[in-house]
């Protein structure tokens, strides 16, 4: 099981993170009653810009969840298109070869899901097995990566393709001025990307999955996820997460390793989601990762923002084309999000 490629596709709304913070401060206007706050919390999180779905302007014209969604659905279908096209170009895989489509996404909904307007659209095999995911939110990238590994594994002499598509700043609601909304205004954007994944019966190159492993936390559900109501998603972000990170990882992944024969120590490559700050500084303590290990998760937060369940694969996408290891290195791709939960994939360059 091998994965053959990583691609990513923005919308073409790019903007500074300076231009952003004006943009909100003009949005929330006179409900903002603490204008330095919102600034303090955008420079904590150490992005510099990020992509949207829209001109800045004309979310000013949202005026509810259904048109919010309607342009989920519509700017969706383009960039998970542009992404499963240039993942299956990168791959060399045969659009024909797919015997699975997965599609993940936590920033809007449609039925049909994405992934059979994808199938129209793309004119893909008819008999694909489709399964759309809705749920996952940050950790559905390394999720929908070991349910690829899965499906290829039971058949080994086909493809399976995993779509993200998250539209982060569809979900921003005026009224709500809580903490974790402001960070969140300032630390998520939207972006796609798609992975394809190999069975073992196909010549493609690429990091091997070796093992995956799933790892759910009881009693954590509030820590992240939405509260949903007639104004759409309402984001739930605890504080406590890197908490969480830091009493947890580091024994998950100890003992995720030794079950294969491993230990931390070995590990060459680490393709994390790039969460936050805090989730990044927390990541590294646990694991005592340092030297730059995780470079390529902050970079990627600093050029596009967290893009919750597609952020891992465009970390995975630079790595494979920019920062590729040498054969043979033992890596590690990792993602933790809503339930609480983490998912774990050990590779090999």
């Amino acid at each position: 099981m091998k994965i053959a490629s990583a691609a990513s596709a923005f919308p073409k709304h790019y903007y500074s993170q300076k231009v952003l913070m004006g943009k909100l401060q003009e949005y929330w206007g006179d409900r903002l009653r603490n204008p330095q706050l919102l600034e303090r919390l955008h420079r904590n999180v150490t992005v510099e810009g990020r992509h949207l779905s829209m001109a800045a302007e004309e979310y000013y014209e949202l005026k509810t969840w259904g048109q919010a969604n309607d342009v989920w659905i519509k700017v969706g279908q383009e960039l998970g298109e542009q992404a499963l096209c240039r993942a299956l170009q990168s791959s060399g895989v045969n659009p024909s070869a797919l015997g699975a489509l997965f599609f993940t996404s936590v920033t809007g909904i449609s039925s049909p899901s994405i992934d059979a307007l994808l199938i129209n659209r793309m004119k893909l095999p008819a008999n694909i097995k489709r399964v759309p995911i809705f749920g996952l939110g940050c950790v559905a990238g390394a999720a929908g990566i070991a349910r690829c590994a899965d499906y290829v594994r039971a058949f080994p002499g086909q493809a399976a393709a995993l779509v993200s598509v998250e539209l982060c700043s569809l979900t921003i609601q005026r009224d709500d001025l809580s903490v974790a909304n402001i960070i969140s205004s300032g630390l998520f954007a939207d972006g796609s990307a798609a992975v394809i994944v190999t069975g073992s019966d196909m010549p493609f190159d690429g990091p091997e999955v070796l093992a995956t492993r799933s790892v759910f936390y009881p009693n954590t559900e509030e820590m992240m996820g939405w509260n949903v109501s007639e104004k759409g998603f309402r984001i739930t972000l605890s504080p406590e997460v890197p908490v969480l990170i830091r009493e947890n990882l580091r024994h998950d992944m100890d003992s995720f390793l030794a079950d294969h024969g491993h230990k931390r120590s070995e590990i060459g490559s680490w393709v994390l989601h790039t969460g936050g700050p805090k989730v990044l500084e927390a990541t590294e303590e646990a694991l005592d990762l340092h030297d730059g290990q995780l470079t390529p998760s902050w970079d990627c937060l600093k050029r596009v923002g967290n893009l919750s369940s597609a952020s891992v694969l465009v970390v995975l996408e630079d790595v494979m084309r920019n920062r590729r290891p040498e054969p043979g290195t033992l890596g590690i791709l990792a993602a933790m999000g809503p339930g609480f939960c983490s998912e774990l994939l050990l590779l090999k360059w």
